[in-house]
């Protein structure tokens, strides 16, 4: 139902591009006759641009880890109550953006500020394309304002990281092609009596292994000579192949986490990802240079079109690597 779902919104992001183009067309031809005004065909091909940029926008989300849930961590970086305060200003960010997009967030740690603000917290934002759309805010976030905490009205620089990681059930789901299992029977060898030795109750499964991920393929071979009931046997050879199964996924998974938790960078200077410099009205996303003199805005949660920078510039590589 799941897989339906995610198709049938393909086709109905398709349709609604299909008929503003050709809603765009007739405009140019009813221009002609002086049917509709000139505005009117501007505010069609605006219409028709919107909904194509955001088909390119959602293609960018393919990976399978893109359709999850998500865990964001905020780390506050040196500096104390001004960067503590800072950690909570990104957390009220995040929590309005989640909002705003019907997403579900619950407080998994919190640890509150010694002055104001907090330390560090973590939360769950679980909805669809979570972690595809908030990947984005991965890295340091860097903060100049003027300090409500210095007595002398300085202006302030202060940092707090981002680290998102998409939310994984618990189970694993092991799936087996039985077109891909061959089997073999054998006489058990060693004590056990006459019947041990004369009938062929010891299996040998074999299993032709295509990773998912890679295309590489493997045999797995598996013997088993537990009882002397085949079936048995053969319910034992199984039982060993999902959990070979389970560990390759589970492998694969803290792989990819590995590879998250690489990109991390260190909370200082020079690292950020994005500036809010509050006295000139302005936030500057440093990967993309797309920035918004809108600062109350993205502080209340409206940080889209930061996202849809982002993973238009960069979403397609990050696919094309793996």
């Amino acid at each position: 139902m799941k897989k339906v779902r995610e198709l049938k919104k393909w086709i109905e992001l398709y349709n609604e591009v299909h008929d503003a183009a050709e809603e765009l067309q007739l405009s140019y031809e009813y221009v002609k006759e002086e049917i509709i005004t000139e505005a009117e065909v501007d505010a069609a091909y605006g219409k028709a641009l919107e909904l194509v940029e955001n088909l390119e926008f959602r293609n960018m989300l393919r990976d399978e880890a893109d359709q999850m849930s998500c865990v964001l961590k905020i780390n506050s970086g040196a500096g104390g109550t001004e960067s503590q305060d800072w950690a909570s200003m990104l957390m009220r960010m995040y929590l309005r953006y989640a909002e705003s997009n019907n997403y579900k967030v619950s407080i998994a740690n919190l640890q509150e500020g010694d002055e104001a603000g907090i330390k560090t917290v973590t939360i769950n934002v679980e909805g669809d394309y979570a972690f595809g759309y908030l990947k984005s805010e991965n890295g340091v976030h860097r903060l100049v304002r003027v300090s409500p905490y210095n007595a002398q009205g300085k202006r302030m620089t202060s940092f707090a990281s981002v680290f998102v990681t998409p939310l994984v059930d618990d189970t694993i789901e092991v799936k087996i092609e039985t077109a891909a299992i061959s089997w073999d029977t054998f006489r058990s060898g060693g004590a056990g009596g006459q019947n041990v030795n004369k009938v062929e109750s010891g299996v040998r499964l074999r299993y032709q292994f295509k990773d998912p991920y890679t295309g590489e393929e493997e045999e797995i071979l598996i013997e088993n000579t537990e009882t002397r009931d085949q079936p048995k046997n053969r319910e034992n050879a199984m039982r060993q192949l999902r959990s070979i199964l389970y560990d390759k996924e589970l492998k694969h998974r803290m792989a990819e986490q590995a590879k998250i938790e690489a990109g991390k960078k260190k909370i200082e200077w020079g690292s950020q990802i994005r500036s809010y410099v509050f006295d000139d009205r302005r936030v500057k996303d440093h990967r993309t240079n797309y920035q918004t003199s809108d600062v109350n805005g993205v502080m209340d949660g409206k940080i889209d079109e930061f996202i849809k920078a982002y993973l238009m510039e960069f979403g397609g590589e990050e696919t094309a690597e793996k």
